[in-house]
């Protein structure tokens, strides 16, 4: 006979089964890693016990994101969702999203945001998808560095000296999210460790803007960027540095995981030729206490893109 479930907040004593029951869903050793240095998380974790086992899990975690308006508002990002095999298609997570939402009501979200690569699951619960485009194609060819700017792979990384390129350049963008100096201490750095390589722009010694690239055989991934406003020749330096490497390591494809930004679009032929465009539908919203005019206005907006850097 199936044990009873009781749906609850988790407690420092479900860390050990909780961790199995995220072990089972996910690689990356970022999940509890992020996961420990949240000092409220376990009032944000909502869990299926049996037995005083957890064997599904939701959590939140507030987040600032830009809206359409130019203002900010309070987001419940959602994360570490998770069933073990044993306990699927028992509506475990319907039922969590039901208590994480409530929660973040309480708290005074907004709406509340998620990326996942099975819709279905979340429908039933209130979220719908949104779009989000980017280019791709093949690395530009023969595209000079322009004069008096140097590019380099930075490792260690600085990212103190990267924070300000990234909140000007993203301080009217709907959609991203408005990063803490937590957020550089800790979050960016596990989303774009080694592998990721961080290369810099710098004009006569001074940083203007950087680039995160993932590489792997034959193809480059570029996952960020940002420039100086004052100094937008930044992205093509950067763009023009990672085309020559592509060359260089025979890399025949590169997908600009970028915004439609004006900046962005006017440097793009050093990066990419026969550039197409490639939808991402990862993305899911649900409205809280914004209404849902309120979310199309973000989702839809010219330029809105959020980072993977600010993934939970």
């Amino acid at each position: 006979m199936t044990a009873p479930v009781e749906y609850r907040s988790a407690t420092p004593a479900d860390v050990p089964s909780l961790h199995a029951t995220w072990a089972e869903a996910f690689t990356d050793a970022h999940v509890t890693r992020l996961y420990a240095h949240d000092r409220d998380r376990f009032r944000r974790t909502f869990v299926a016990a049996e037995a005083g086992a957890v064997v599904a899990a939701v959590y939140y975690l507030p987040r600032r994101v830009r809206n359409a308006a130019g203002g900010i508002d309070l987001v419940g990002g959602v994360a570490n969702v998770a069933t073990r095999v044993q306990a699927r298609g028992r509506g475990h997570v319907r039922r969590l999203l039901d208590l994480a939402v409530a929660a973040m009501a309480a708290d005074g979200c907004a709406w509340s945001l998620l990326f996942t690569g099975t819709p279905g699951v979340y429908l039933s619960s209130g979220y719908r998808t949104f779009t989000l485009r980017h280019p791709s194609g093949r690395p530009a060819a023969g595209v000079p560095l322009p004069p008096d700017w140097t590019v380099r792979a930075q490792s260690p990384v600085d990212w103190a000296e990267l924070a300000p390129v990234h909140e000007s350049f993203n301080a009217h963008r709907p959609l991203s999210t408005v990063r803490d100096a937590d957020d550089w201490r800790l979050r960016v750095p596990v989303w774009y460790a080694p592998p990721t390589e961080m290369l810099v722009a710098r004009q006569h010694g001074r940083t203007a803007g950087y680039l995160a690239a993932q590489w792997s055989p034959g193809r480059v991934r570029v996952v960020e960027a940002a420039a100086r406003p004052d100094r937008p020749d930044a992205l093509h330096a950067l763009f023009s540095a990672v085309a020559r490497t592509a060359a260089e390591r025979d890399v025949r494809h590169c997908t600009a995981r970028l915004p439609d930004d004006p900046a962005i679009r006017t440097a793009l032929p050093c990066l990419l030729a026969d550039a197409v465009t490639e939808a991402d539908t990862t993305g899911m919203v649900r409205p809280i206490h914004a209404a849902p005019d309120h979310l199309a206005a973000i989702t839809g907006a010219p330029g809105a893109f959020h980072w993977p850097a600010d993934y939970l």
